[in-house]
């Protein structure tokens, strides 16, 4: 079977420096908000461009905690999409705002600019634009839909580690970005685990004082803060495979060549290339097909594993249905997730897994 991730067969040079890393935390005796943080912190913002970046928990927690910073809370509007992780949303509901969804581009699966903007009203305080799949696309639109405005624009950057448009890497566009390194992410950690960057140094400071309880110094609490730190082990591990980031993400970006170069059949339609070969890094190769449940029996007969991502948009899930939407409704949205199928493209495919996939795709009547 050709699965969706596949990790044990990543290189024996690669889990060698995660035990390596792994023994350095032992023998430190420090678990929690160490050198290892404070490493992993410095090659992140480096790897990101950015001016900072602040280790958390999890992806979801560094959207609550941008919010936060931001001061975003009851009564404010956040306008965000409704393909995407559940914990996109939700974090928008922990930091006490409500989020509102607005429809996608059914070219990419990306927010819609105009469908945003018909969402803005007085509450608006903030747009997560999610980089679904892992692409980042015309940010220059999205910087004209908050120009002259105090609607702040943060990225969701869990899906698009590295992926960049003219030279400016995801997280760095808007006023800061959130990452997740959970396991199956192109940066993933051997857990939970997350970050955010940002060039604001307010939010860095803000930022710095809620993931670790609100303290300003030890025992000292300026703000009602969580505990979402990232921790020692998974930031030693993080450090190690950010190293081969880099080659996993020209990994991908071949796989994702060969299947829009080979993959033909009239049933199974692919989104649009991106405009720039650095702009998509491909956490998920996705197809859209009419017969989805058909499609996916037969790729599973040809030994090829897929996944739906994601099957139920957010305002048919049962504590959003009444969130406010685009006035001309979500009907892109709707007709992606009964279309959309993932399908392998992780680095540890080989050539030959490649050519099974592509067969399997196009012999699908």
């Amino acid at each position: 079977m050709i699965l969706m991730n596949d990790f044990s067969r990543e290189p024996q040079d690669l889990k060698s420096t995660m035990v390596d890393a792994a023994k350095r935390v032992f023998d430190s005796g420090w678990y929690i908000l160490g050198n290892e943080l404070n490493n992993f912190e410095a090659e992140w913002a480096h790897t990101c461009g950015s001016a900072h970046s602040i280790g958390v928990g999890n992806g979801m927690d560094a959207i609550e905690i941008i919010l936060r910073a931001l001061d975003i809370s009851a009564g404010d509007e956040v306008i965000t999409s409704p393909m995407t992780a559940f914990a996109t949303v939700l974090a928008i509901y922990r930091a006490g705002a409500q989020p509102v969804l607005a429809d996608i581009d059914p070219l990419t699966g990306l927010l819609s600019p105009a469908s945003v903007v018909r969402c803005i009203s007085k509450k608006t305080k903030a747009i997560v634009l999610v980089h679904l799949y892992g692409q980042v696309r015309e940010m220059h639109l999205w910087k004209e839909v908050v120009a002259g405005s105090q609607v702040a624009l943060i990225e969701d950057c869990a899906q698009s580690h590295l992926a960049s448009e003219k030279g400016r890497v995801a997280g760095n566009f808007g006023i800061a970005g959130a990452y997740s390194f959970y396991p199956t992410k192109n940066l993933g950690a051997l857990g939970d685990a997350g970050a955010i960057v940002t060039n604001d140094a307010k939010i860095d400071n803000k930022a710095r004082l809620l993931r670790n309880y609100g303290q300003s110094e030890r025992y000292v609490h300026t703000e009602i803060g969580l505990n979402s730190r990232l921790d020692e082990m998974q930031a030693a591990i993080l450090y190690e495979r950010c190293k081969w980031l880099a080659e996993f993400t020209n990994r991908r970006k071949d796989i994702a060549r060969a299947y829009f170069k080979r993959i033909n059949n009239d049933a199974v339609k692919l989104l649009a290339p991106p405009l720039e070969a650095s702009s998509h890094v491909y956490h998920l190769f996705v197809v859209l097909t009419d017969n989805r449940e058909d499609f996916q029996s037969h790729l599973f007969a040809k030994s090829v594993q897929t996944l739906i991502h994601y099957p139920v948009p957010i305002q048919n899930q049962k504590p959003c249905m009444d969130l406010r939407r685009d006035p001309n409704g979500l009907e892109c949205a709707i007709d992606h997730s009964e279309k959309c199928l993932s399908i392998p493209c992780h680095p540890q495919m080989s050539d030959e897994d490649v050519e099974k996939v592509v067969e399997a795709v196009n012999e699908y009547r």
